[in-house]
């Protein structure tokens, strides 16, 4: 396909993927040479190397083995509302950081629920931060994930298995043996190691609920070697780390991910005639009981604290939430700017090169890139004045990798129906970007720009390299507030917070998808 004709060219998206790839490689390269030759780690970087692998690892251990009975609760049960349970799974993805912290402070904290119902029976109250804190958060955020990876397993198998093991009568123990356990020891290396992967760039909620320096990660060492003492040396060295950690666990996701399916089936719609017995529903009641109350709790706790804190917000939080929703938004631009002709690119033909350079933003941490600019800026302007540009641009490549894989797709597909009919009308070029391209992508751009702009809206990264005291986005206020111990006035940021964030993704999602062409 790639060397007939075309209605568009390529040369945009192979220029937008140069440019994303000379930023992330110039960045690492940037951060590489300023690392000082002969200079090891000293102890308290070993002590944040070892935080780092043990808390991704309890993370990634956690996550996947609960996410095993809620995955086969909702496979094989049949409720209302569960449609609704399952976009539930996805809500964590786009929920901000600092927001979902909070609600966890609030449920699981000192002062929270859970530790008023202990001291009514008598019992010490939790605490939250440190190294449980840190998994706590983490499980929080990634047992959807697990949960989602797990399901499709499930899914995938073909209906005429479990059609075949009921006719023969297999109980509960030969359905496992037969047909769930091979599926897991397929699915679970691949959901773990994709877990892992995350949890090792873990910054906000290390920052947030580590708790002091036993609690560190790289990435929260990096911030404090570069804010704090102006390391560049000492940062850079660790954002080397921090690289090779990151690739090496994406390198393993890869690996590990299931390549073989379960076989083919005829498409039936898929029925379950195992676990009709009252234990075997109780015990699929407890687990969706008990991993909606985890996700929901902590919203419901930070929604009861903060609403009636809105009014009394200071006029610093709502020029932070103004500088968030211009972040944003800058990011947006930013982001549809580099993902539409990459994505076209990739519809034409040119995958390989632009596809990489796509995903090169899940391999380099934001903090990293944060740094590597910081070097590469220091010795011709002030990068501190750059604070906001330079958080709106490193969101857009941090939401790239998932922007492609929302367009693309469907661009193939427009590219493959309408790419001759462009050309027997000499539709060719801009008109045909504007006439057919852009309006049968409507309802993808839509739902990548709210995904995109959600994601900026709640970053707590690049921004505590650059921000002065004078310039926050809404999440670093956020921060600030909790660092001042006003508890109050930071939940009633963090509802602010979540209603922009959750306001942008529904609003330009929809907007995409109003008239839009199916």
């Amino acid at each position: 396909m790639a060397r007939r004709a075309q209605p568009i060219s390529a040369s945009p998206g192979v220029g937008a993927a140069l440019f994303v790839a000379a930023l992330i490689l110039g960045t690492l390269a940037a951060v590489a040479l300023r690392a000082e030759a002969g200079r090891g780690l000293g102890a308290s970087d070993w002590a944040a190397l070892r935080f780092t692998l043990t808390q991704a690892l309890l993370s990634a251990v956690f996550s996947v083995l609960l996410a095993v009975p809620v995955a086969r609760a909702l496979a094989r049960r049949r409720f209302p509302g569960r449609s609704l349970l399952i976009a539930l799974l996805g809500a964590p993805f786009i929920l901000p950081v600092i927001v979902a912290i909070l609600g966890l402070i609030a449920v699981f904290g000192r002062a929270g629920w859970i530790s008023q119902a202990l001291g009514f029976l008598g019992f010490e109250p939790l605490q939250i931060y440190g190294l449980h804190g840190v998994v706590l958060a983490h499980v929080f955020f990634n047992l959807p994930l697990a949960t989602r990876l797990i399901l499709q397993g499930w899914q995938e198998t073909p209906a005429e298995h479990f059609r075949l093991a009921a006719q023969i009568n297999a109980g509960a123990i030969s359905m496992w043996r037969l047909l769930e356990a091979p599926m897991l020891r397929q699915v679970l290396p691949g959901t773990f190691a994709v877990v892992f992967a995350i949890c090792l760039s873990s910054f906000a909620v290390a920052l947030t609920l580590g708790g002091g320096p036993r609690a560190t990660t790289i990435e929260l060492a990096i911030y404090q070697a570069f804010r704090f003492d102006f390391d560049l040396g000492r940062a850079a060295l660790l954002s080397a780390v921090q690289l090779l950690l990151t690739g090496a666990a994406g390198y393993l996701a890869l690996k590990a991910a299931r390549h073989d399916g379960p076989g083919a089936g005829l498409d039936r719609v898929l029925q379950r005639w195992d676990g009709q017995n009252t234990s075997a529903r109780l015990f699929d009641l407890f687990w969706l009981l008990a991993a909606a109350s985890f996700l929901l709790l902590p919203l419901a706790a930070l929604l009861v604290s903060g609403l009636p804190g809105l009014p009394l917000l200071q006029a610093s939080v709502w020029w932070a939430a103004m500088t968030s929703l211009l972040v944003a938004a800058c990011s947006t631009v930013i982001l549809l700017c580099l993902a539409l002709p990459m994505s076209a690119a990739v519809a034409l033909g040119r995958r390989g090169g632009v596809e990489t350079a796509g995903i090169l933003g899940l391999a380099a941490s934001p903090l990293v890139i944060g740094t590597g600019l910081f070097i590469l800026i220091y010795p011709i302007a002030d990068p501190f004045a750059l604070a906001l540009p330079v958080t709106a641009l490193v969101n857009a490549i941090m939401a790239l990798p998932f922007a492609l894989r929302i367009l693309v797709p469907r661009a193939s597909e427009v590219i493959a129906g309408y790419g001759r009919l462009g050309l027997s009308l000499n539709m060719i070029g801009w008109p045909f970007w504007r006439q057919v391209f852009l309006p049968r992508l409507r309802a993808q751009i839509g739902f990548a720009a709210g995904l995109g702009a959600a994601l900026s809206m709640g970053d707590l990264g690049v921004i505590t390299l650059f921000a002065d005291p004078e310039v926050a986005t809404l999440p670093l206020q956020i921060y600030r507030l909790m660092g001042a111990y006003q508890m109050q006035a930071a939940s009633g940021a963090a509802v602010l917070l979540l209603l922009l964030s959750m306001g942008a993704f529904w609003i330009l999602d929809r907007g995409g998808r109003w008239h839009a062409e199916d």
